[in-house]
């Protein structure tokens, strides 16, 4: 890795660099290559342009991408420089995505999310509705309780308690199972939720 963030410190991308600013960053997720095959990977440096992931394969020059990232989301974009242990990738978006995404890395770096636990993250809260729905993987719906919750996960008290690393549904949130608790489990949400939404989102059938 510090190979890696090495020749990012000495090979910035020229172009980027004029009209972005890029963020040093840790967030996980999956990218595709031209021939659907997909890796875990983790991005360490990422603007609205583009991003410098580390991942098994890296692809070829010129190769399209699709990534779904922690907390960003979908991403699509070609392969623009080969790294060592993984590759660059330019990010191909309108303006009013690349403005989002601006404020999501904002957003990140502003909270230091990326450095903390994820139950010090945010201030959690108990939902005046605890009741709630989650969709499991096989498009099972199972009804729940929100313990509480913050803007980038919750606990759940449920009889039915997904492995850890299940992706589901609670409420209208894309989740993933990160540990058991006593009576239930914590999730993790895929994308940081907007405080105004919160409640909206995550509870309810």
């Amino acid at each position: 890795m510090a190979v890696l963030e090495k020749i990012l410190d000495v090979l910035p991308l020229k172009e980027e660099q004029r009209r972005f600013q890029r963020v040093r960053v840790n967030l996980l997720g999956r990218y595709m290559l031209a021939d659907r095959r997909e890796f875990p990977c983790q991005v360490l440096d990422m603007s609205p342009g583009g991003m410098a992931i580390i991942g098994p394969v890296s692809g070829k020059a010129g190769e399209r991408i699709v990534a779904y990232i922690d907390h960003v989301g979908r991403l699509e974009g070609t392969v623009i420089r080969v790294l060592p242990n993984g590759f660059a990738m330019s990010i191909a978006a309108t303006a009013r995505k690349r403005d989002k995404l601006a404020a999501q890395l904002t957003w990140l770096a502003n909270r230091q999310i990326l450095e903390l636990p994820e139950d010090r993250r945010h201030d959690r809260i108990v939902p005046r509705n605890p009741r709630s729905t989650m969709v499991l993987p096989d498009g099972t719906a199972v009804l729940c309780r929100i313990v509480d919750m913050s803007l980038s996960g919750a606990a759940i008290a449920c009889d039915q308690v997904p492995e850890a690393g299940t992706l589901i549904t609670l409420g209208k949130t894309p989740s993933r199972v990160v540990r058991h608790i006593e009576g239930g489990f914590a999730v993790e949400f895929t994308r940081m939720q907007h405080p105004d939404f919160l409640e909206e989102n995550v509870t309810g059938p």
